[in-house]
């Protein structure tokens, strides 16, 4: 069976991976959803010193808490800087990265440095005028959802630590070493980014790229495609050895 590391976006939890969570342990995977600190049920932890090392560090104790091997680490939006770092650090334990509509970060580059400069206004104003050290979330609808999740999305949603939106991510050689990349194209929603990372990804042989429909939280829109592409994830790198 395969193990499954799901980490979620900006303003969201482990929750919002409930739905595909549960087909994959139906199927005896073993499948861990953290929250990030400050995020989801890890809210009473949002302080001013969260950053992006942060996050990478509970996915990386995840990771070695479990002793986790031949792992499937998949990184929703914001999350892929997360996963980007976590699998820079422990890319010995990891058989693929799937970045789920997700931000592709080279070296050095924060989550501003992969946006348009307008999300970084925003951001940075709503912090600002909030507490000035987290952002208000977006809602469901801006964020494409469909419309029976809406109700759900923007019940659970909360404010992120904006200072993780600024760290810069480390990725080396060690990331490179991962065999297994995929991308996953939410092409409904309008986002320059993650439609710029598609197209230049598709053509690139170390990766395989998908779409499937939705918004751009393809987890809670589209479980039953999001499962199946992570269980292709998985068997495209059955064979990989270290």
């Amino acid at each position: 069976m395969g193990t499954f590391v799901l980490v979620h976006g900006a303003f969201l939890g482990g929750w919002c991976w409930s739905r595909v969570r549960d087909q994959l342990q139906a199927q005896g995977h073993q499948v861990y959803t953290p929250s990030l600190t400050g995020l989801g049920d890890r809210t009473h932890l949002l302080s001013g010193n969260i950053n992006l090392q942060t996050h990478v560090d509970d996915v990386i104790g995840v990771i070695d808490s479990y002793d986790l091997e031949d792992v499937v680490l998949c990184g929703h939006s914001y999350g892929g800087l997360v996963i980007t770092g976590a699998g820079n650090a422990r890319a010995d334990k990891i058989k693929s990265l799937v970045y789920l509509d997700a931000l592709v970060p080279e070296d050095g580059q924060s989550m501003f440095d992969t946006v348009p400069q307008a999300f970084i206004d925003r951001f940075e104003e709503a912090t600002a005028a909030n507490d000035g050290i987290s952002t208000p979330p977006m809602t469901a609808e801006e964020f494409g959802t469909w419309p029976e999740n809406v109700e759900w999305v923007n019940a659970h949603s909360s404010n992120h630590p904006t200072e993780t939106f600024r760290g810069p991510v480390c990725r080396t050689a060690a990331w490179d070493s991962i065999g297994g990349k995929h991308f996953i194209l939410a092409p409904a929603f309008e986002h320059p980014s993650t439609h710029g990372y598609y197209n230049e990804l598709k053509g690139d042989p170390n990766w395989q790229t998908h779409e499937l429909e939705g918004g751009h939280h393809l987890m809670v829109d589209n479980p039953d495609g999001v499962t199946g592409l992570l269980l292709k994830a998985r068997e495209a790198n059955a064979s990989r050895s270290y």
